[in-house]
């Protein structure tokens, strides 16, 4: 008995370190495109300012994240949808990309103490990565051309990296997580997805024919809501921003 609940201690303190350790990449990675590809494409404000914003979409973020919803008829339950990317990516649009991560991690955090874990964690970093697989891609591709064409070819983007991503992710590393950590045999989980659609048969087709075709309606729900809104949006973040008198020239959308 204690040498079970020492494993599984062992177990979760390791979860913990990947997601940190995952975490930390991401953020480092997104710094460094942002400093030496992006340079002074991005919009430059106030630490102040820009910590406010990232803290006022991060928690709208997390009240849609909380209203996430399951797809009967694509995925097992336990993969949800929500609209939480879409403040998320407004803010990468408006800040560059370090922006977007770091209100993807607000959203997250912000919900862990609201509404706690039911996935053993492993949902809630799912949630973060795949949502940066989506944001950061976008982000950059827009910062490098701020027009509206270029906004739908970043989106359209993210969209495919998301989906390419989010899948490989699952198959190799979250399924498998999932399965220790909550305790549940990945035979029971192919089984929901086999209830679902009878060609999922393993983790490899439950990947393809669930985890891809969620993410890509998750990247088409919030790609068209992110154009309609964030040219109207944007204005009230920068004209917010303009206040501390350090705002780029670029920092405007065209288009």
């Amino acid at each position: 008995m204690g040498t079970g609940i020492l494993k599984t201690i062992g177990e979760n303190l390791q979860f913990v370190l990947v997601c940190a350790l995952v975490i930390l990449a991401i953020v480092v990675a997104a710094k460094l495109i942002e400093d030496k590809v992006l340079k002074d494409n991005v919009a430059k404000v106030s630490k102040t300012r820009y910590l406010t914003i990232c803290a006022m979409l991060g928690a709208l973020a997390m009240i849609l994240h909380i209203f996430d919803f399951p797809v009967a008829f694509l995925a097992p339950g336990f993969y949800k949808l929500d609209f939480s990317e879409i403040p998320v990516m407004i803010g990468a649009f408006c800040l560059g990309p370090v922006g977007g991560v770091i209100i993807e991690l607000v959203k997250i955090l912000l919900k862990l103490v609201v509404k706690g874990t039911t996935t053993a964690f492993v949902g809630d970093l799912a949630n973060f990565v795949v949502g940066c697989s989506f944001v950061v891609p976008a982000a950059i591709l827009y910062h490098l051309k701020k027009t509206r064409a270029m906004a739908m070819i970043s989106l359209a983007t993210g969209t495919a990296v998301m989906t390419v991503f989010g899948s490989l992710f699952n198959a190799v590393y979250l399924l498998p997580a999932f399965s220790r950590l909550y305790g549940m045999p990945l035979d029971a989980i192919v089984g929901m997805g086999t209830a679902i659609n009878k060609g999922i048969t393993s983790v490899s087709t439950l990947v393809l024919f669930a985890v891809a075709p969620l993410n890509l309606l998750k990247g088409v729900l919030i790609s068209v809501p992110t154009m309609l809104l964030y040219k109207r949006i944007s204005r009230v973040l920068h004209s917010t921003a303009q206040d501390a008198g350090a705002v780029s020239r670029h920092s405007q959308p065209q288009g």
